[in-house]
């Protein structure tokens, strides 16, 4: 895919977040597309009908998709751009990670293979970005599997944050505000019955969190 109009970028985001659900699982729906674009169902629908005839998308069940070798392409190469720029503004610019989401969607689109690997070469190599989501490797195989939930941990787990899953500025801002970011050691104190709130401990403060928020934080234990 050539260019760089506003439909070809439509095109690439579309592929880059059916990459992404495909991931989370179980599938790829057309409600799970609207929600995560923010855009219709009807507008979504459409999308799916052209990117499956031009071979980048397949219908695998009724209402699910999934990428073709071909769209998985372009879906890799988008994703590896996007957090390779994440890296860019953070690790060299000092941005805050909690800004670099929206500025790196418009850089996925203008980085060539020459600046992806002089990005590589300066970043000396990240296997992942700055919320801890892997780097797809170029060569289309699976990155590593993601840790568990934090909200699925018992009541004295001990854990190392892995990711933040999802990239809203505000609730980044939050977490990055009490201490929860890639590579901090976490341990849950207490969990509230009835989807109640998780009570954790990091770096020497207690925080309760919503059950919701910690189901967006991904925390592997020793």
């Amino acid at each position: 895919m050539s260019g760089h109009s506003h439909f070809a970028e439509s095109i690439e985001e579309y592929l880059e977040a059916v990459y992404r659900l495909e991931r989370e699982g179980p599938g790829v729906t057309t409600s799970g597309l609207a929600s995560s674009l923010g855009v219709a169902p009807a507008s979504v629908s459409g999308m799916l009908k052209k990117l499956a005839k031009d071979g980048y998308v397949q219908q695998v069940a009724r209402g699910e998709v999934k990428l073709t070798r071909k769209g998985l392409e372009v879906a890799v190469r988008v994703l590896r751009r996007h957090r390779l720029a994440e890296r860019l503004l953070t690790d060299v610019l000092g941005m805050p990670w909690d800004e670099v989401h929206s500025e790196a969607c418009m850089l996925e689109h203008a980085i060539s293979d020459r600046v992806e690997a002089q990005l590589m070469r300066l970043l000396e190599n990240p296997s992942t970005c700055p919320h801890g989501q892997p780097i797809p490797p170029r060569d289309l195989s699976d990155p590593p599997a993601f840790g568990e939930p934090l909200a699925q941990m018992p009541e004295g787990t001990h854990a190392r944050i892995e990711s933040v899953t999802e990239e809203l500025p505000e609730i980044l801002r939050y977490l990055g505000d009490i201490g929860i970011r890639p590579g901090v050691e976490v341990s849950v104190e207490h969990k509230a019955p009835l989807g109640g709130p998780v009570t954790i401990r990091v770096n020497g403060s207690t925080h309760a969190i919503s059950l919701e928020l910690a189901r967006m934080v991904t925390v592997r234990t020793a």
